[in-house]
């Protein structure tokens, strides 16, 4: 019996030192690292929307953002204009860069901590949003993870 816990043991030590040095082996071959995490939100606006919904970016969003910045929840955002749409594209992308994904328990931390700083309650937040339906429309949300290059 001590004999089979003794190959037990070695056998898991000898697999770990296979599996960390297969994981440098892949890391010191593979030429792109693990970087950001970007998330990006098309957004279609609808005809005359376009200054209401730049005015709600340059105000509320941009508030929404710097808070998020201060905490140290994003690294930066990004507004992006798509010059030539075609039909069914976004005319506007969202982006919000981070570092990391937060779990399920810090993403309800946060949430909690954005409504309290908000002074509003989610039916209020859900209800706002919903009101800029009226001249904008969400087509599409990506996470994308930035691959830079290793040096």
């Amino acid at each position: 019996m001590r004999v089979a816990i003794t190959r037990a043991i070695s056998s898991l030590i000898i697999a770990t030192a296979f599996l960390v040095s297969a994981a440098t082996s892949y890391a010191d071959e593979w030429p792109l690292a693990a970087g950001d995490f970007w998330e990006v939100t098309g957004i279609d606006t609808k005809d005359g929307g376009e200054l209401k919904y730049a005015e709600w970016l340059a105000t509320e969003w941009r508030k929404n953002t710097e808070f998020a910045k201060s905490k140290g929840w994003i690294k930066d955002v990004k507004i992006l204009y798509n010059q030539y749409p075609r039909q069914g594209e976004a005319d506007i992308y969202l982006i919000w860069i981070r570092e990391s994904i937060p779990t399920g328990a810090e993403g309800e931390k946060r949430s909690q901590e954005f409504q309290e700083w908000k002074k509003k309650t989610i039916a209020n937040m859900v209800g706002e949003s919903g009101n800029r339906s009226e001249y904008r429309e969400v087509l599409s949300s990506s996470l994308l993870q930035e691959a830079p290059f290793r040096d």
